[in-house]
């Protein structure tokens, strides 16, 4: 599970086109060529909380102050070579000069993805980088969308390296390991 703050690149695997786009006919053997695919991408789970409807609605001048939580799950599901890649999205927007609650916003949002062929040293960075750089647009979009719903203006995400991410979660078990320094 990792936690955030914008999407980088690997380098290790990018999308695989079909027929002619990809310099080979469809049916030739690609044996050995990485293959990084969405296969399919659903709501899991959305909720949105509007606590101080309508009175928040009346609130002149809100100055909003957003908390926002991403954690990012992955597994190996049943069969070859398929990942299931979830980004849980947390966000808590108060009005920062009565700490009075706006709205929340929660959302799973899940990627199922077929990697064939990555390097077994690669596959943890294309889980945690590449896959949800691929669903965060998509991601923002359905957050976004909601707050619309609830009466808000477009609550729009910042971009998240995932890149970066990924690196400090690599780094921190190294630092945890470090004995103490006297």
């Amino acid at each position: 599970m990792s936690e955030a703050k914008t999407g980088g690149a690997t380098g290790q695997a990018t999308g695989q086109a079909t027929g002619s786009a990809a310099g080979q006919p469809e049916g030739r053997n690609r044996e050995g060529v990485p293959v990084f695919r969405i296969q399919k991408m659903y709501v899991k789970d959305l909720s949105f909380e509007n606590p101080g409807a309508p009175d928040v609605f009346l609130e002149q001048g809100a100055d909003p102050k957003a908390d926002v939580q991403v954690k990012l799950q992955n597994r190996k599901l049943e069969g070859d070579n398929h990942y299931e890649v979830m980004m849980a999205i947390t966000a808590k927007v108060s009005n920062n000069k009565n700490g009075q609650t706006m709205f929340i916003v929660e959302l799973e949002h899940g990627g199922v993805f077929l990697l064939q062929n990555i390097p077994v040293a690669h596959l943890p960075a294309v889980l945690a980088v590449e896959c949800p750089a691929l669903l965060f647009p998509f991601t923002r979009q359905i957050i976004s969308q909601a707050t619309v719903d609830g009466g808000f203006m477009p609550f729009l995400i910042d971009p998240i390296n995932f890149l970066a991410l990924y690196e400090n979660n690599r780094k921190q078990p190294e630092e945890r390991a470090e004995p103490p320094k006297q």
